[in-house]
């Protein structure tokens, strides 16, 4: 299928520029929030209260009091850890705050619920209706638990992208409709949910303009993943841009355990003599999802796959590049991301962008990766191949408890 048949909802005239890592990640937002008139609103996996945790607080504060609203959302299971104080912080400041499938407490936490694995994984911040920031860097210090060999430690890599044009609209709107799906949801709010219905009109009157068009500009697409109306529009995506690839697909995913149909046409793609490169974890920060993806390598380089192995730091991207198209989000390419999470990733159909994101990606596989080869799968110990396979039967497990084993 061709992207033009997926009904996109496509914007002319953005712009778009490409933020690595949190260290030009966080000033962006920070100058975003320093010019803030009406509206800050964050969506956030993990909000960690580290030191950049407590300068985005920090942030948020100083424009509650110049009078801007100020909306987060933290998933409940991310945030868990310091999902209480970031809250109480956020009240004091009077900012308003709601927490995605909040953990359960007590007995419950230990009981199995499948609604539990249905996450808030995206990590957008609109401001203003002006500016978004959309990516997979979470609130969250580029340093912190990241592996250190003695020289120092290295960041984690991840990239993020600061969007201004039409397509900020998309953005805000996708933000507001999870704002008011989850005051359905709090029962104990039913009175100002109510109130909020009663003004809905003179808010319409009222609300802020759509973003400018640049010229010229960036065509670019939000994709949503959800679990009603967006099950598998990252997916699709992703398979009709490879399948109409001629010369190079770039990968860079953190948690990679695809399902039938994306290793299908990852490998037709090599087979049509496409150059196919993955770039993933070549350090272990989640075991089990590193040694299941491991598993797989020697059918990716049996089908003519590159692979390459990050290890500087942790590997935290989910960006892609196919010839001139490019994809950057919060979207793994992994069972949480595919068939549970909310996620929101920018797809750019732009020269230029594609060519900055390939050259950021190379030059990191260039200084910092190794290249996986069938002599260094043959040296791996027995034991580590049994690891590998077990954790690969045990992701395999878990799909089945979703109900979509099928695809996988």
């Amino acid at each position: 299928m061709a992207v033009s048949k997926l009904r996109l909802k496509w914007h002319e005239g953005n712009r778009i520029d490409l933020l690595r890592n949190g260290g030009e990640f966080f000033p962006a937002m920070y100058q975003a929030f320093a010019e803030a008139k009406r509206l800050i609103h964050l969506e956030t996996y993990i909000f960690n209260l580290d030191e950049t945790g407590l300068e985005v607080l920090e942030r948020l504060r100083q424009a509650c009091a110049r009078g801007v609203k100020v909306r987060v959302v933290l998933d409940g299971f991310g945030s868990a850890e310091h999902a209480y104080e970031i809250t109480r912080r956020l009240a004091a400041m009077g900012a308003q705050y709601r927490v995605y499938r909040p953990e359960p407490a007590g007995l419950r936490a230990f009981w199995f619920d499948p609604r539990r694995l249905r996450r808030l994984h995206r990590k957008v911040t609109v401001v203003d209706n002006r500016v978004a920031f959309v990516g997979g860097i979470n609130i969250l210090d580029d340093y912190v638990d990241v592996p250190d060999d003695g020289p120092g430690p290295a960041p984690r890599f991840d990239f993020a992208v600061r969007l201004e044009g039409p397509i900020v609209a998309d953005v805000a709107r996708a933000q507001r409709g999870l704002w008011l799906r989850m005051a359905w949801r709090r029962r104990d709010d039913w009175a100002a949910f109510y109130r909020r219905l009663t003004h809905w009109s003179e808010w319409r009157k009222t609300r802020i303009e759509p973003p400018p068009a640049f010229n010229p500009g960036v065509r670019a697409a939000l994709l949503l993943r959800d679990n009603i109306l967006f099950r598998q529009t990252v997916e699709n995506v992703y398979l009709a841009t490879m399948a109409h690839a001629h010369e190079d697909i770039l990968i860079a995913n953190a948690y990679f355990f695809p399902g039938r149909r994306l290793r299908k046409g990852l490998e037709e793609a090599a087979r049509r003599g496409v150059r196919v490169r993955l770039l993933l974890q070549g350090r272990s920060e989640y075991l089990l999802q590193y040694r299941a993806c491991r598993y797989m390598y020697c059918k990716l380089l049996g089908d003519g796959i590159e692979i390459y192995e990050y290890m500087a730091s942790y590997l935290h991207a989910k960006v892609a590049v196919i010839d001139n198209c490019a994809m950057v989000g919060s979207s793994n390419l992994d069972p949480f991301s595919l068939l549970l999470a909310r996620e929101a990733n920018v797809y750019v159909q732009d020269r230029a962008f594609a060519a900055e994101l390939k050259e950021a990606l190379e030059a990191e596989m260039k200084q910092n990766a190794r290249r996986v080869t069938e002599d260094h799968l043959q040296r791996r110990s027995r034991l580590g191949r049994w690891m590998d396979a077990c954790a690969y039967l045990m992701l395999r497990i878990g799909v089945a408890l979703t109900g979509r084993s099928s695809e996988y």
